[in-house]
């Protein structure tokens, strides 16, 4: 079978670079989209082959798994139902004779974490891990555009106003993700079974991001530090199923589960990931 991958969440940060990185390798891809837009429309004209769909609907992901050989599949954070779409997508990956599958979770991802999602994203590897088809899991720390929560108020009032202390961590740019996902879906036989925790390139802490901030925007950015219960506030607006994630993250951070640094981002696609200083100066205008 020509080899052809299939990237879900293709329009956001880990799927867009995952398909830019497989088609300068000349692989063929298939990008599952929830609609057509302009988006999509930019997808199409890089290379990719469009289908709509939902991760929720079985009968929609067997039609998008037709054909591939490998895929990637990551669920939104943001709402709930992360078990049920894994499980059908391990089936039809199965039924379609899907060969390896690249399964985004997180770098909080246990049986007994306080986040509801991050718990979900565990129980989510051991449905992959019961399937037949083998499974590459990837746990990141925290994404480096967890800083575009804060950007409204950064722009507006020179503050980042953040429930996380000053523990270190270091956090990973969407676009690193989508080259290490490329690179995975390219040599799978390198990484079956395997589950890789991937970090930026230097731990920092919430003072040092408002460091580099200032330092990029040539303004005095202050870091203010709030508890849980007051950043809720800020999150208002979001789905209540973000907000108990976040909350369980914030406990997570602050006893320091997620600091720690390797080198796996730069073993697997040659080149350093990004510094937070360089993503924030290639995304300066969200800040501005």
């Amino acid at each position: 079978m020509e080899t052809k991958v299939l990237i879900t969440g293709a329009t956001g940060a880990t799927g867009k670079n995952a398909i830019a990185n497989l088609i300068e390798m000349d692989i063929p891809v298939r990008a599952l989209v929830h609609r057509k837009d302009g988006r999509s429309d930019l997808l199409a004209s890089q290379g990719a082959e469009i289908v709509e769909g939902e991760l929720s609907d079985f009968k929609s992901v067997s039609a998008a798994l037709e054909g591939i050989t490998s895929a990637y599949f990551v669920y939104p954070i943001q709402v709930p139902g992360i078990i049920e779409a894994t499980a059908y997508f391990a089936q039809a990956a199965a039924e379609q004779h899907v060969v390896h599958i690249v399964n985004m979770s997180q770098r909080s991802a246990r049986r007994g974490s306080p986040s509801h999602a991050a718990q979900n994203h565990w129980v989510a590897e051991r449905v992959f891990d019961h399937f037949s088809v083998p499974v590459t899991h990837l746990r990141p720390t925290l994404f480096a555009e967890w800083l575009s929560y804060f950007a409204e108020d950064i722009k507006h009032n020179n503050r980042l106003v953040s429930p996380f202390t000053n523990a270190q961590y270091a956090p990973i740019a969407g676009e690193d993700i989508g080259r290490v996902i490329a690179s995975v879906l390219a040599r799978p036989q390198e990484y079956s079974g395997k589950t890789l925790e991937l970090y930026g390139n230097q731990e920092v802490t919430q003072n040092r991001i408002a460091e580099l901030l200032s330092e990029s925007l040539g303004r005095s950015i202050t870091y203010m530090p709030v508890d849980i219960e007051h950043f809720k506030k800020v999150l208002e607006g979001y789905p209540p199923y973000f907000i108990q994630h976040v909350t369980g993250i914030v406990q997570e951070f602050n006893t320091g589960n997620f600091a720690g640094m390797n080198s796996h981002v730069e073993e697997i696609t040659g080149r350093r990931p990004l510094t937070v200083g360089s993503y924030i100066q290639k995304n300066i205008g969200l800040f501005k």
